[in-house]
């Protein structure tokens, strides 16, 4: 379904005078919503290698400043210079940009973000060529944005999608891993629930893996290796508790006051 959408935008975005006859008000362009390493970052780069263009990537980070007012002349710049190079605009990590305007503003800090929004709200609105956001979530996010965009919801891949990804690393006329006999792909895409980005991990990992113990062929048991440690550091991140502990009794006032 994602796949299908997607074709459906990149001729949607490359040839919008063939949709002008519908009447309605054409998306300015897309939001790609999903987990983490599920390949957003990756059909950015590859609905902008299918338009033969280049691809200008920003964050968050490259907006927000410290200054008050610079944020809003940030996205301007980011827009003016994709429009300049004829570049598709990808957004990533957009949570922030793309989350509802604050009311009850009382700070400066509060009207830099409000300001920073609506900026980049009039900048979409004006942009000639093609924007794609990106984003984890999909919360508290201004409606003006959202009924601009034509969302696709990515999702972790099943045993028969993982099956594919483990035979694109592996099996492909470009790709020249050396396997042992007993490497079964049914079996590591049945047995590790993992996203494309953890397998291509895992494949690099096992491949390392045998290089330093400088054997030349890779078996079941280094993918295998691989896929647990993958597993195991997921689930690391997942149940990390947050050390910041401000209301530690133990901690100092001083320390405390840092911490906020």
């Amino acid at each position: 379904e994602a796949k299908e959408s997607l074709v459906e935008i990149v001729d949607f975005l490359h040839n919008p005078g063939k949709y002008t006859h519908i009447g309605a008000k054409l998306p300015k362009g897309a939001l790609l919503v999903g987990p983490p390493g599920t390949g957003k970052t990756m059909t950015a780069e590859a609905i902008a290698h299918k338009l033969r263009k280049k691809i200008l990537r920003a964050t968050y980070a490259d907006i927000e400043s410290k200054f008050h007012g610079e944020g809003p002349k940030m996205v301007k710049a980011i827009f003016r210079a994709a429009e300049r190079d004829n570049a598709v605009l990808f957004l990533d990590e957009s949570d922030s940009l793309l989350s509802k305007r604050l009311t009850n503003v009382s700070d400066g800090s509060a009207q830099a973000i409000n300001s920073m929004r609506s900026q980049l709200l009039i900048s979409l609105e004006n942009f000639k060529g093609i924007v794609i956001f990106a984003t984890n979530l999909v919360v508290n996010y201004d409606k003006a944005f959202l009924s601009r965009l034509i969302n696709v919801e990515f999702t972790n891949p099943t045993a028969t999608e993982r099956r594919k990804i483990w035979w694109n690393h592996l099996k492909t006329d470009k790709i020249h891993v050396l396997l042992s006999t007993d490497v079964n792909i049914d079996y590591l895409a049945e047995t590790y629930e993992l996203c494309g980005r953890e397998i291509k991990n895992v494949v690099k990992n096992a491949c390392v893996s045998v290089a330093l113990k400088k054997n030349e062929i890779v078996t079941q048991q280094d993918f295998i290796t691989a896929c647990v440690k993958v597993v195991e550091e997921r689930e690391n991140v997942n149940s990390a508790k947050d050390q910041t502990r401000i209301g530690d009794i133990s901690a100092s006032e001083e320390k405390k006051e840092r911490l906020k």
